[in-house]
């Protein structure tokens, strides 16, 4: 790596910079820039979360000030200082797009702008790129750790079910702001006795007693009809109403997706994400999208793509960071992100020849030998997509988990059942998750209930690497019009802990179309498309593949009730009989992606 020789300035703040947008209202920005009279690109960042912290002398704007860049800290529309009412994610593409002509023709800027920031400060950024046509000003892009597709890993996930353990308590969380500006504190306490501990600590702390990361109580979860949230959030978060009734993909959702735009992508983007972020999809996605689709060569040459081992926060918020949940990914975990981007600024706004553009697009950090890679793109051209067949004795939903896993197809084996209880859902433990714990536990504890089909192969003799996207296919059959199928792909260690790389779901209604739902005729045979999304992970020697097949994961997704009527309507649930077949003409398979050793 070159190792940059950057000139240092002292920083000065000008705070509330007023901005009128196209339709008249009135956002402010504080600017952290060199004490200069010279003009620098700018690097703008748009935030829900009040941008009172923008001038911290330790953080990024500051950092970014220091070296000759003017940083542009906005609060979004109907968010802290700024005008406006708060319509969640559709509102910042043209408010973004004014933004950044806005930022190129202020008095300190030499008209090259780049964005900057991590999760929604992401996302204000994915939407700068569902414009068509692009700000003209903009040059580069950075999103970290946010989705690039709103239904499939923001409110909803892949397979058309809600992310419930992040969807409310994120909805309360942003609500307080809004209650604020309405003189609403009597909302404001009320909202306290849905989350758990009632005044509960933790990152991202407001004066409020309530962050982010705050759960729901049990109850709160458990809570039907799901769409009362829709009145009881009317004032603190009036989206709520139409998020919970499109449930369906289509044009409501597509208007902020950036894979739907990225024919017209015309700016090289850095996209951050990690393993176990909650927005995992989007990275990956988008990376690929625009790469493949763009019409313009520096759009599709310019896209670099970093995935590592964190969660959604870690690595950007805490130096000693190296891991997520129970595993510590060790020393090579850590990476300077603040220098990475800085670089890539340098590169795209300052024409520094630094060699952030040299060599293969992609790096991502492979899990067991804990080793960053660099690819030549994503997924890997080396990558071989290669079968594992579900077997089955009779006996995979035994307590000792009896199923196994291998590449040999099945012949006329007996099906497996179970019995999915939506008063009695799996629970979920770690993985993509935000609000509840996330990352790496233990999953033994899951594998041992009645409802939890459990598919080991034989303890491996060499080293097993997978690198890009897994799927399930999975033919199943129920006794109910509608329900859910999970799956879960472990990393069994020698000493018998279960590590959970991946997991998804699909909701039934959607397993033909995310756009178009159809409900299934009762013991009827249907193949279901589990997107399992990506990863990167060596099964050592003496390690097992295990797949977890089931129908719930609660509450970070919610619970289907087996009744097939729309989400959000359901006030009681019924159990159904679950099937899940092991035949030469209904084989059930995940699909690994093997990479050559």
């Amino acid at each position: 790596m070159i190792v940059p020789v950057r000139k240092r300035y002292k920083v000065v703040t000008e705070k509330n910079v007023p901005m009128k947008t196209r339709d008249g209202v009135t956002l402010y920005a504080d600017v952290i820039r060199p004490d200069s009279a010279e003009r620098f690109p700018v690097l703008l960042s748009r935030t829900p979360y009040g941008k009172l912290a923008a001038a911290d002398p330790n953080g990024p704007n500051a950092l970014y000030a220091r070296y000759g860049y003017v940083s542009v800290v906005q609060d979004c529309r109907g968010r802290f200082e700024s005008e406006g009412d708060y319509d969640t994610i559709f509102q910042e593409a043209a408010d973004g797009y004014d933004a950044v002509e806005w930022s190129a023709r202020l008095p300190w800027s030499n008209g090259r702008v780049g964005t900057t920031g991590q999760s929604y400060l992401g996302l204000t950024q994915y939407l700068i790129a569902c414009n068509d046509p692009m700000p003209p000003s903009l040059q580069c892009m950075a999103p970290v750790s946010a989705s690039s597709d709103y239904h499939a890993s923001w409110i909803y996930h892949t397979g058309g079910v809600s992310k419930w353990g992040w969807m409310v308590p994120y909805a309360l969380f942003k609500g307080l702001n809004t209650l604020e500006r309405q003189g609403r504190t009597d909302l404001v306490e009320k909202m306290k006795g849905y989350v758990e501990g009632g005044d509960p600590v933790g990152p991202r702390m407001t004066r409020w007693g309530l962050n982010a990361f705050t759960p729901l109580t049990d109850e709160w979860y458990r809570h039907l009809p799901i769409k009362d949230w829709g009145e009881i959030l009317k004032e603190a978060a009036p989206y709520m109403v139409e998020h919970i009734a499109q449930a369906d993909d289509g044009a409501y959702w597509q208007r902020a997706n950036v894979n739907h735009f990225a024919e017209t992508v015309t700016t090289p983007m850095l996209h951050v994400t990690s393993w176990y972020d909650i927005f995992a999809e989007g990275g990956p996605t988008a990376y690929r999208s625009i790469s493949a689709n763009s019409r313009f060569e520096a759009a599709r040459t310019g896209q670099r793509l970093i995935i590592g081992p964190w969660g959604h926060l870690l690595p950007y918020t805490s130096p000693s960071s190296r891991g997520a949940g129970d595993i510590d990914f060790g020393p090579s975990a850590l990476i300077d992100l603040n220098e990475t981007l800085l670089r890539w600024f340098d590169y795209w706004l300052k024409d520094v020849a630094n060699g952030i553009m040299d060599g293969p697009p992609v790096s991502v950090f492979s899990l067991g030998e804990n080793r960053w890679q660099q690819l030549a793109d994503w997924p890997p051209p080396a990558m071989r997509q290669v079968r594992y067949f579900l077997h089955s004795d009779g006996a995979a939903n035994s307590l000792s988990g009896n199923g196994s896993l291998s590449s040999v197809p099945p012949g006329q084996e007996p099906a497996d059942q179970y019995t999915y209880d939506p008063d009695d859902p799996v629970p979920s433990l770690g993985g993509n998750n935000l609000t509840i714990d996330m990352g790496v536990q233990d999953q033994r504890p899951v594998e041992e209930r009645r409802d939890v089909l459990v598919y080991t192969s034989e303890p491996l003799s060499q080293p097993l690497e997978i690198t890009g996207p897994v799927t399930v296919e999975l033919w199943a059959a129920s006794s109910a019009r509608d329900t859910d199928f999970t799956a879960k792909l472990v990393d069994v260690h020698p000493d018998g802990y279960a590590q959970n790389l991946l997991n998804g779901i699909i909701r039934a209604r959607y397993r033909d179309s995310a756009t178009t739902p159809q409900l299934m005729e009762a013991g009827k045979a249907y193949r279901f498309a589990i997107d399992l999304w990506a990863t990167s992970n060596v099964f050592l020697p003496g390690h097992r593949i295990r797949l977890e097949i089931s129908s719930s994961h609660f509450p970070e997704f919610d619970r289907n009730l087996n009744t097939g009527q729309p989400f959000g309507e359901g006030t009681q649930g019924i159990a159904a009989q679950q099937t899940v077949f092991h035949q030469e003409d209904r084989p059930s398979y995940i699909v690994l992606p093997l990479i050559p050793r």
